[in-house]
């Protein structure tokens, strides 16, 4: 019998807006693990990020 992959199977996965809601949550517990700040912490700094734009480097010379 051959399985469906799981973006078809998981709900979260097919929809964008709870997939990226999962996919924060999921980061921000393992940064709170390892950092020991609240997961609602890195959550906010994590949703905030988002809003900034990307940041971009220059060709420049390094003298």
């Amino acid at each position: 019998m051959e399985q469906k992959p799981l973006i078809e199977t998981n709900p979260y996965l097919r929809d964008p807006a709870k997939f990226r809601k999962a996919l924060i949550r999921s980061v921000a517990s393992s940064t709170a693990i390892e950092t020991g700040a609240p997961v609602a912490a890195v959550v906010h700094m994590l949703e905030a990020g988002e809003q900034t734009p990307p940041f971009t480097t220059t060709q420049r010379s390094a003298r």
